[in-house]
């Protein structure tokens, strides 16, 4: 089972293996993403992701049976490597925590080489888990309350995350992202050089035609570029709270 960042080593939930299991919901998941620089962000939370986030894309592979290039969103957190200036003191300084981070320390995950059959996991390396303290998964062998919410939250993250692909496998079909460098020049000298994400082509944006902008616009892809756009303006703040 592959491992996506913030997660230690995951393991399917079973109602007799883990009869006993509880999660104490007071420890913070914010440790797990302090060294995280960038997070995947879903199609659905730009509208409140732009306001403070740099929203940009990344390379993923192929994926499809036509084996095309993918490509995903990203929440920009940090200008370094396993930097996030999201986190303060143990606390998340931003007003919006993307869902991927909320759906922490679980997850929904294929368990078989069909990739049909989806299981609710969890990290085993989260200490909040235990058999003592907390909200229980399971009780007389039947899901909690607590862990079906869980479990239809992570649905609706799937959900949102192939309505998330996608939109990305249209923009990439119309071939409109290309390549971003960022830089500046911190007031103590030190130079920022971001690169490697991906961001609008504005020349090929411009020069789409007609029929393309309204197909565009049908699929909601024109907000959702204009959010993109708006967002990149928060690079600088970035760099404003690096400096800080």
């Amino acid at each position: 089972m592959s491992k996506p960042p913030m997660y230690g080593d995951l393991m399917p939930l079973d109602r007799e293996v883990h009869k006993n299991l509880k999660l104490d919901t007071n420890q913070s998941v914010v440790s797990r993403v302090a060294d995280q620089n960038s997070v995947f962000l879903a199609a659905v939370e730009f509208g409140d992701a732009c306001k403070e986030y740099p929203i940009v894309f990344v390379r993923a592979g192929n994926a499809g049976p036509d084996n095309k290039a993918a490509v995903a969103p990203l929440a920009v957190l940090g200008l370094r490597a396993g930097s996030n200036l999201f986190v303060k003191d143990g606390k998340w300084t931003g007003s919006y925590v993307p869902a991927y981070v909320r759906r922490y320390p679980f997850l929904m995950a294929r368990v078989d080489d069909t990739g049909n059959n989806m299981a609710v996991c969890y990290d085993t390396q989260w200490p909040a888990f235990n058999e003592t303290t907390g909200e229980p998964l399971f009780k007389d062998g039947e899901p909690t309350e607590f862990l079906l919410n869980a479990k239809s939250f992570l649905e609706n993250f799937e959900q949102e995350a192939e309505r998330t692909r996608l939109i990305c496998e249209l923009l990439v079909d119309l071939d409109l992202l290309q390549g971003m460098r960022f830089e500046a020049t911190l007031p103590n000298g030190e130079k920022i050089d971001v690169e490697g994400f991906l961001t609008l082509d504005e020349k090929k944006y411009a020069e789409l035609p007609d029929d393309k902008v309204l197909h565009l616009h049908r699929n909601g892809l024109i907000a959702l570029i204009e959010m993109h756009r708006l967002s990149l303006g928060n690079m600088n703040q970035l760099v404003a709270q690096y400096a800080a």
